[in-house]
């Protein structure tokens, strides 16, 4: 499978009792769920990417786009969801400084 460029792609932050970020591709929506503490941090939960995307980095380009969202607001991320844990062994700068105090990732 071929990487495409997905920086243009817009991050879209669903809010609710449970939040979601999605990102549209042809069509398809792949998204990340997650829950806000009271102490501002962002755990992150559950990261789903289409059958038909997967292989062509959708996942990876959905991790970065959340890291930068936390970045800019400030937040602390926990992550919970496997997909973004094994991101971040392949990309320890990506999360460090975002991640919690009391999470690590090893």
């Amino acid at each position: 499978m071929t990487r495409r460029d997905y920086t243009n792609i817009p991050l879209v932050n669903k809010k609710g009792d449970k939040g979601r970020f999605e990102i549209e591709i042809d069509g398809q929506i792949a998204f990340m769920e997650y829950m806000i503490s009271k102490k501002d941090i962002i755990y992150l939960t559950h990261t789903e990417v289409p059958t038909s995307l997967e292989g062509q980095g959708v996942g990876s380009a959905l991790v970065s786009k959340v890291f930068q969202f936390i970045a800019d607001s400030g937040m602390k991320m926990a992550p919970l969801c496997p997909f973004v844990a094994a991101y971040i062994k392949r990309h320890p700068e990506a999360g460090k400084a975002i991640l919690a105090e009391e999470y690590f990732i090893d």
